[in-house]
């Protein structure tokens, strides 16, 4: 399983932004799928999952502002990310799992970044 992020980058406080993993490869097996961050000095964080069958979570910290989704035929998932604050600065990552939404992440994409501006 291969994952690609993008559409991070530079954006300020208070403006929105929108990151699309494309997975390929054999995706038979996967079943659940999430985003991460890592804020610069911090450690990586779960930001959101999305199982297979539709439940999902969330981080306190980003309820209510960002929103996870998927397209199946297009095999990308998203994460659209709305009021955002300097304290979302980080590196995000796509990951996928065979474990479900309880499981360990198999499979890590590169990252795109995402700076918020004051």
């Amino acid at each position: 399983v291969q994952l690609v992020e993008s559409g991070g980058g530079l954006v300020q406080a208070g403006g929105s932004l929108r990151l699309s993993c494309a997975a390929s490869g054999s995706l038979f097996s996967i079943n659940a799928m999430g985003w991460y961050r890592q804020g610069p000095g911090k450690e990586r964080e779960l930001v959101t999952l999305l199982g297979s069958g539709g439940s999902n979570y969330y981080a306190d910290s980003v309820k209510g502002r960002f929103t996870i989704s998927r397209d199946n035929a297009k095999n990308t998932l998203y994460l659209q990310m709305h009021s955002l604050n300097p304290e979302d600065t980080a590196m995000y990552y796509c990951a996928a799992g065979m474990g479900g939404l309880a499981g360990a992440m198999d499979y890590w994409g590169k990252g795109t970044l995402v700076i918020v501006s004051s």
